[in-house]
C-alpha cells in the first residue's frame, strides 16, 4: 500500500485527489495548519472524513515540515497548501508569497535533506502567464504573472525545477487552468455565480453584483483534474504539464449558461460592481493540453456548460 501525503488537504483539490487516492488503495495523510481545529467539511462532504489521517504541519516552517515527512514517510507528496485566492492576494501580498514559495521550498530542502525516493507533486497555476493575447498557453509559453498569487506560484514553479535539475528530485508541477467543483469556497465567482444563481431562483435574493464580465477563462471540472495529479507522479521521469480543456469562455457566458439552466434572464439579475474589478485583470486564458494527452493520456471530459450543470445540480440539492 503506497502513502501519500497531501498539504492542505482541507481545500477542493485536496478533498477530490483524497478520495481518488484512496480509490487507487492508497493510505492517505492529509495536513493542515491546525488539524484540531478543523472541520474538514469538504473531506465529509465527500464521505471520506474517517478514512484519511490528519495532521497538522505549518509549510513555511521547516523544522514542522521535517518532521511530518519524517514520521509519515510518504512515498507521495501532494503540495496543494497556500493562500489560493487570487483576489485576496492583493489585500494579503506577504502571506500568499511565503505560504506558496517558501512553503514550496521547504518541502523541496526536506526531501533533499532526508534523501528519501519521495515524489512531489506542486500545484501550479495557469495565473503565471498573465494574458497571451488570445494564444493558448502550453509548457513552453513565457510567464508574466499579473498578481502576487501567480507571482508566488511563478516563483515556486521555478524552484521545482531548480531541484529536479540541480538535485535529481522527483518533483513535477502541474500548471492547472481553472477547474471548479461545488467545493469552492464562495469567494470564488463561479461558485458565487451557482449559488446565488439558485437563490434568486428561489425567491431568496433579486440581483448578483460581479466584476469585469469580459474576462475569459479555461473552465474544467475539479475531480477530473486530480486524474492528472496522480498521474504525473507515475511517470518515470518527472516533468511539468498544463492541465486544461483547450476551450475559453467569458465570464459573462458561464453567468448566462447557469441563469439559463435555471430558466431565468441573466440580463434581469446581474449587475457590474467596478468596486469588485481588481487591481490588474487578465482577460483571456486557455490552456493547450496537448502534452498531457501525449504523455498523461490525460483529457478533460467536461467543458464548461458541463461544469455549469454539475455545479447546480449539487447547489439544488442543499
Amino acid at each position: 500500500m503506497k502513502k501519500a501525503l497531501i498539504c492542505g488537504i482541507s481545500g477542493q483539490d485536496g478533498a477530490y485527489l483524497s478520495r481518488l487516492l484512496l480509490e487507487k488503495g492508497y493510505e492517505v495523510v492529509g495536513t493542515s495548519r491546525d488539524a484540531q481545529m478543523s472541520e474538514f467539511s469538504n473531506l465529509q462532504a465527500l464521505g471520506i472524513g474517517d478514512r484519511v489521517e490528519v495532521c497538522s504541519m505549518v509549510l513555511t516552517d521547516f523544522r514542522s515540515v521535517l518532521q511530518t515527512l519524517t514520521h509519515h514517510a510518504p512515498e507521495e507528496v501532494y503540495n496543494l497548501a497556500g493562500q489560493s485566492s487570487v483576489g485576496l492576494s492583493f489585500l494579503q501580498p506577504v502571506e500568499t508569497l511565503e505560504s506558496i514559495a517558501q512553503g514550496t521550498l521547504n518541502l523541496l530542502e526536506v526531501i533533499r535533506f532526508t534523501d528519501k525516493p519521495i515524489r512531489l507533486y506542486n500545484a501550479g497555476s495557469s495565473e503565471c502567464f498573465g494574458d497571451t493575447n488570445g494564444a493558448a498557453a502550453n509548457e513552453e509559453t513565457s510567464f508574466r504573472p499579473r498578481s502576487p498569487y501567480a507571482t508566488a506560484k511563478a516563483a515556486a514553479y521555478w524552484e521545482v525545477a531548480n531541484y529536479r535539475e540541480a538535485y535529481g528530485l522527483y518533483a513535477c508541477t502541474g500548471i492547472l487552468f481553472n477547474h471548479e467543483s461545488p467545493l469552492r469556497p464562495r469567494r470564488f465567482v463561479t461558485r458565487k455565480i451557482i449559488a446565488t444563481a439558485w437563490e434568486i431562483r428561489r425567491g431568496c435574493c433579486d440581483n448578483l453584483k460581479l466584476g469585469n464580465m469580459k474576462i475569459q477563462r479555461d473552465w474544467g471540472w475539479a475531480p477530473e483534474y486530480t486524474e492528472a495529479m496522480w498521474r504525473m507522479l507515475q511517470q518515470e521521469r518527472a516533468d511539468d504539464y498544463v492541465i486544461a480543456t483547450g476551450e475559453s469562455n467569458s465570464l459573462e457566458a458561464f453567468c448566462r449558461e447557469a441563469f439559463s439552466q435555471l430558466g431565468l434572464d441573466m440580463d434581469a439579475h446581474v449587475v457590474t460592481d467596478p468596486a469588485l474589478y481588481r487591481p490588474s485583470e487578465i482577460m483571456f486564458g486557455q490552456g493547450n493540453p496537448t502534452k498531457a494527452f501525449r504523455v498523461l493520456g490525460w483529457q478533460a471530459r467536461t467543458t464548461m456548460a458541463g461544469v455549469v450543470t454539475k455545479m447546480l445540480e449539487v447547489e439544488k440539492e442543499k
